[in-house]
């Protein structure tokens, strides 16, 4: 019996000895909570409000200007960092100029990605606006409705202009006493001077003067000048007059139909490269 305990004491021994338990569980417990506790961060908390302060941007500084168009003056502004392109849609609204038909100059041509600031735009700038609204332009391309099925009918047969009824009526009336001479087979650059003694649809004197440092083109009759931006023309045609080659007929397209042509008799040949490269760009010629 004795033996039998003995044995089985050696043997609880032997247990202990391989696999020793921690006699203080409780400590056991603490000093595995020491082990995984994560440090104290050392980095120093910013505090919610400061971090907000320093992202702000300070406001941009607004800058009053004149804009001068058609000879009236309009007290407008703006923050100094406004691109140009969009300064021309705020114009849009108060002028009624689309944006895509405008021209700013302020010290030269003004460009899209440019900010007021750049362009060195100061407070009591003068920014001179050049463009036309789009009943300007429908009024110097109005048709009758007889013209336009005159123009359907000539457009389906593909008869010549000068054949058409709607331009014989100009025709017929013969060359202009003063119109400038005109030379066939010939390609000559712009005159510094206007094209003069033409005549429009009506019989009316026509004068064309090319603004090439405002990329305007001017059409004078009688009654007004209208200012034309280059981007406003949709494309420029024109057609030799038979018995009379050394003149064209010329169509100028404000736009997107061909019955919002404007049409010019009467225009000295030699000049007709000339006009279409100024207003469409030299890459028109290839096509």
């Amino acid at each position: 019996m004795e033996a039998t305990v003995a044995d089985s004491g050696e043997m609880i021994s032997t247990c202990e000895q391989e696999n020793p338990l921690p006699k203080d569980n409780h400590s056991s417990k603490e000093d595995k909570s020491d082990i995984f506790e994560p440090s104290e961060c050392k980095i120093p908390k910013t505090d919610a409000g400061d971090t907000a302060v320093q992202l702000d941007e300070p406001p941009s500084e607004i800058i009053e200007v004149k804009v001068v168009y058609n000879k009236n003056k309009y007290d407008v502004s703006a923050p100094a960092n406004t691109k140009i392109a969009n300064f021309k849609k705020q114009l849009q609204g108060l002028l009624g100029v689309p944006d895509s038909m405008q021209k700013l100059m302020y010290k030269g041509l003004l460009q899209d990605m440019q900010t007021l600031e750049s362009a060195g735009i100061t407070k009591g700038a003068k920014v001179m606006l050049v463009g036309s609204t789009l009943n300007d332009v429908l009024a110097v391309s109005s048709v009758t409705k007889q013209e336009v099925v005159e123009l359907e009918k000539s457009s389906a047969v593909k008869e010549p202009l000068c054949k058409q009824k709607m331009h014989r009526k100009v025709l017929d009336k013969g060359v202009p006493d003063d119109v400038m001479p005109g030379i066939k087979n010939c390609h000559e650059g712009l005159p510094p001077c206007p094209l003069t003694g033409m005549l429009n649809k009506h019989g009316g004197k026509v004068r064309l003067t090319f603004k090439l440092e405002s990329d305007q083109l001017w059409l004078s009759t009688k009654e007004r000048t209208e200012k034309l931006p280059m981007g406003s023309i949709k494309n420029v045609v024109s057609e030799p007059i038979a018995e009379h080659e050394e003149y064209h007929i010329m169509g100028i397209q404000l736009g997107p139909t061909e019955a919002s042509r404007y049409w010019i008799y009467w225009v000295p040949a030699q000049y007709i490269e000339a006009i279409k490269n100024a207003v469409l760009g030299p890459w028109t010629s290839l096509f």
